[in-house]
């Protein structure tokens, strides 16, 4: 019997995949699916969060995705789930069943346990006579292991009225180890009937802007409608966390954007928005019903690498002077102000303090490394990122040399840009010690095509803020493959993405070496 390749296999779904592995007819799982117009997996499958015994696999029932309850009934649904070790499902390693509730909008996260450190598996869902497509899923290396390498991608911003998602494709044809996804999954603005660069209409329901929890629920069935993002899900592995538009535009712990709502009415769209994100992404936390729910945790990949994910929106002081980017704003230097939270503040520096790890990596949203977007003598700093909160930059980089800590990487989204540069210890002062390096990732899709003239070009020098290695304005995503002598980034940009399609290429890759802090080009 012919074996299918990987990429032909995740390529079925449907009745397509069902009758694919059709051996005995008896078996639910291999029964021809039916072939109406109302299969409830049209929003694809994923998984997440691996451990090396366990990972989540998701996935939500819909039969129409731009319906706030997908257009199922309000009743639970039995879904059933396999996993295992072979694409044709012929080694099953764990299998059960499910329900689907209306209550979490018919979502399915299932904790996958029992499994082996550092395998590949595949995984399905059934319910009725349909068969959801097939996932490629692997877990964490085992603890106390020393992998050689770990592939990786990181990617932020897909604005889904801004262009097409074909960088999901693309990342997702490289079938990595992991994919970290460091916020604005979505966004929350209303969308023109037009549909933007994507010229695809949409409901009169997506006018305005996001706020109830169905309004939320049908935003995440346009934007996991997308095919791209469905593959990219179907490929790998997801560890997520948010930033500002999953809730509200530069929303900042118990405060909401610029007086645009009322506190009281601002908590419930954020317990709105933290809702329909747990539902719609694979996260091993619990069922989220509030405006509160902890997201920051740690994943451990051997010796080689651990993710510390933060969250940088939820426990955060307002920001400053009016937001946006300012000159001379000494507020921003209030000790004492917070980013993290005191609580998370301490669980960082106190995993980073004891971490085996050869690589130790921040896996979260804004630049940490100073941005200076004055070309003049005068500072011109965002005071949404690190910048506006500078004591707390400074006990994060302080605390990290005081630890010694090896080899620190940050990974980042949220600007659109491509970025690479060095941590400083003293970022006025370009000779101080270099302490780690940060890799910005840009968009998927926000602001559009972009400009591949902009930037800064691999190893250049930017005379405003030295610290930098690399920048460019382009879409696209990051891939880096993680040795135990080097961390590699290849900086992925797509041509375009107001039309789907765009060929993709290597924009720059940057490495820093074990054990000296800094970047070179390649």
């Amino acid at each position: 019997m012919h074996r299918p390749t990987r990429r032909s296999f995740l390529g079925l779904g449907g009745s397509a995949l069902a009758l694919a592995f059709t051996t005995n007819l008896a078996d639910p799982w291999t029964a021809r699916a039916s072939a109406g117009g109302d299969h409830p997996f049209t929003l694809g499958v994923a998984s997440g969060d691996p451990l090396p015994d366990r990972v989540i696999l998701w996935t939500r029932l819909a039969v129409e995705p731009l319906e706030p309850l997908g257009g199922m009934p309000y009743a639970r649904v039995a879904v059933q789930w396999e996993i295992a070790e072979d694409e044709a499902f012929t080694r099953r390693v764990r299998h059960g069943s499910t329900w689907a509730t209306p209550e979490f909008g018919h979502s399915v996260h299932v904790d996958a346990k029992g499994l082996r450190p550092g395998r590949e598996y595949f995984y399905r869902f059934r319910t009725g006579g349909h068969v959801s497509p097939a996932g490629r899923t692997k877990t964490a290396p085992a603890p106390g292991s020393s992998p050689e390498s770990l592939r990786l991608a990181f990617a932020s911003c897909a604005l889904w009225q801004d262009g097409y998602y074909t960088a999901y494709r693309h990342l997702a044809e490289e079938e990595p180890d992991v994919v970290l996804h460091l916020g604005d999954y979505i966004y929350e603005y209303g969308i023109v009937p037009t549909g933007g660069n994507r010229r695809t209409p949409v409901p009169e329901q997506f006018r305005v802007q996001c706020d109830t929890l169905d309004r939320f629920r049908v935003q995440y069935g346009l934007y996991k409608s997308d095919p791209d993002l469905q593959a990219a899900h179907q490929r790998a592995p997801w560890i997520v966390t948010w930033d500002d538009h999953e809730v509200l535009d530069n929303w900042a712990g118990q405060h909401g954007p610029g007086g645009e709502v009322s506190e009281q009415d601002y908590l419930v769209i954020r317990a709105n928005a933290f809702r329909a994100y747990w539902e719609n992404l694979p996260i091993r936390v619990p069922p989220v019903q509030g405006p509160d729910a902890r997201i920051h945790r740690r994943f451990t990949f051997g010796d080689l690498a651990e993710f510390n994910v933060l969250d940088t929106r939820q426990y955060r002081d307002d920001q400053v002077c009016g937001d946006g980017q300012q000159v001379g704003c000494e507020e921003r230097l209030t000790p004492g102000r917070q980013m993290l939270g005191a609580e998370q503040e301490k669980w960082l520096l106190d995993g980073l303090g004891r971490s085996g790890a050869k690589w130790n990596v921040l896996a979260q949203q804004i630049a940490l490394m100073q941005l200076d977007y004055d070309p003049s003598p005068a500072q011109r700093l965002s005071m949404d990122l690190w910048d506006g909160y500078k004591s707390a930059k400074d006990r994060l980089l302080t605390g990290m040399t005081e630890r010694e800590v090896s080899n620190p990487v940050v990974l980042t989204g949220d600007i659109h840009y491509n970025l690479a540069g060095e941590l400083k210890a003293n970022f006025d002062d370009p000779a101080s010690a270099t302490v780690g390096v940060e890799f910005v990732g840009t968009s998927i899709s926000s602001g559009g095509n972009g400009n591949p003239a902009t930037g800064l070009p691999p190893g250049g020098s930017d005379p405003v803020n030295p610290h930098l290695r690399f920048s460019s304005y382009q879409r696209g995503y990051v891939s880096c493959e993680v040795t135990r002598s080097q961390w590699r980034a290849d900086f992925r940009a797509v041509a375009y993405v107001d039309r789907p399609g765009a060929p993709v290429s290597t924009r720059a890759s940057l490495v820093t070496l074990d054990g000296v802090p800094g970047l070179q080009a390649l």
